[in-house]
C-alpha cells in the first residue's frame, strides 16, 4: 500500500472510533436517531455499491433486508447470537445468488420492475408459510439486546462496508464495474465477465443488507411481513443514495443524514401525508440534483478550478 491509502483508512478507522461514544452522549430519542442514520447508512451505502457504477436501478434492498430479520425472528432464540447472525448471511447471499443469475442479464426497467416484484413476492410467501403452516400472522423477537448493542453492531458492519467499498473501488473489479456502468456492449468486447462481476458486487452488496435487516430485528420486538417486507424501505434507501450522490463512496451519507432527520419530522407531523410528501421529495431530487449532493459538489470544484486557470492564463497573457 502506498501512504494515501494508509491515511484515508487510518482517518477512516478514526472517525468509526470516535462515532463509537455517541450513546454515552445523548438520549434515548437520540439514540433512536442515531441507530436510525446507522441502519440507513448501510443500506443506501450498500444499494450505491452496486448501483453506482453498474447504474442498475434497484427495489429489492427491503427483499434482504426482510430475510435477514425474519432469520432472526425464526431462529434468534434456538441458536447462539453468532450463528444467528452467520445463518442470516448465508440466506441472504443464496437470495442474492438466485436472484441475481435469473435478472441481472435485464437492464433498465425491466430490471427494476424484477426487483420491486420480488419483494412483493418474497413478502406474500412469507405470509402464506405464516397462515397455513405455522397459523399464525408475525413472531415476537425476546433477545437480550439493548438499543446501543445495536448501535454498536451497525457502526461494526457501517465500517467493514466503507473499507471493502474502498478496496473494491482501487481494485480492477471497480474498474470493470465503472467500465459496465459506462457502456456494458464496450465491457464485453473488451474482455469483461460482465454477468460474473455484477453477480459478485450484487451479492456483497445485498450480504450488508441482510445483515442490517439481522441486526435491527430485535428492535422491533414484534415482526410480521408487512414490516419486514416494508417496500418504503427500498424507496427510502434509492431516494436517500440519488440525494447524497451514487459515485462517491462516502456520497450516501450526504442524503441519509438530511433525509433521516427529515422523514423522521414528516411521521411524526403528517403521517396520513407522509408517502405523498415521500414522492413528492423523490421526484425533486431526480429533477434538480441528478447527480446528487457529491456530483454537484464536483462540479462546483470543477468550476472553480476552471476559472482559476482561466484567471491564471490572463496574468501570464498579460505579462
Amino acid at each position: 500500500m502506498t501512504d494515501r491509502p494508509v491515511i484515508a483508512i487510518g482517518l477512516g478507522a478514526l472517525v468509526f472510533a470516535a462515532l463509537a461514544f455517541v450513546p454515552y452522549m445523548v438520549d434515548g430519542y437520540g439514540m433512536s436517531l442515531a441507530i436510525a442514520i446507522a441502519n440507513y447508512t448501510i443500506l443506501a451505502t450498500a444499494w450505491a455499491l452496486f448501483s453506482g457504477p453498474t447504474r442498475y436501478i434497484s427495489l429489492a434492498t427491503v427483499a434482504f433486508f426482510g430475510v435477514g430479520a425474519y432469520t432472526v425472528a425464526v431462529l434468534g432464540e434456538v441458536l447462539p447470537w453468532p450463528v444467528v447472525m452467520l445463518v442470516a448471511a448465508i440466506n441472504g447471499c443464496l437470495l442474492a445468488l438466485l436472484v441475481g443469475l435469473s435478472t441481472l442479464r435485464l437492464a433498465g426497467i425491466y430490471f427494476v420492475i424484477f426487483t420491486f416484484g420480488l419483494t412483493e413476492l418474497i413478502r406474500q410467501v412469507v405470509t402464506w408459510y405464516e397462515v397455513k403452516v405455522t397459523s399464525t400472522v408475525g413472531r415476537y423477537v425476546f433477545l437480550d439486546i439493548d438499543q446501543q448493542a445495536i448501535y454498536w453492531q451497525l457502526l461494526g458492519v457501517a465500517a467493514l462496508l466503507f473499507l471493502s467499498g474502498y478496496l473494491i473501488g482501487r481494485s480492477r473489479l471497480g474498474f470493470a464495474l465503472r467500465v459496465i456502468g459506462g457502456d456494458e456492449m464496450v465491457a464485453r468486447h473488451v474482455g469483461i465477465d460482465t454477468t460474473r462481476a455484477k453477480l459478485l458486487l450484487f451479492v456483497l452488496s445485498a450480504l450488508f443488507m441482510t445483515l442490517t435487516g439481522a441486526i435491527m430485528a430485535p428492535r422491533w420486538t414484534y415482526i410480521d411481513p408487512a414490516i419486514a417486507f416494508n417496500p418504503q424501505v427500498s424507496f427510502q434507501t434509492v431516494i436517500m443514495a440519488l440525494l447524497g450522490g451514487v459515485q462517491r463512496l462516502w456520497g450516501p451519507l450526504l442524503g441519509v443524514i438530511p433525509l433521516t432527520l427529515l422523514f423522521d419530522w414528516l411521521n411524526a407531523h403528517f403521517p396520513n401525508h407522509y408517502l405523498l410528501i415521500l414522492g413528492i421529495v423523490f421526484m425533486l431530487i431526480v429533477y434538480l440534483l441528478p447527480q446528487g449532493v457529491a456530483g454537484a459538489l464536483a462540479r462546483l470544484r470543477g468550476l472553480r478550478s476552471r476559472k482559476e486557470r482561466a484567471s491564471a492564463a490572463m496574468k501570464e497573457a498579460r505579462q
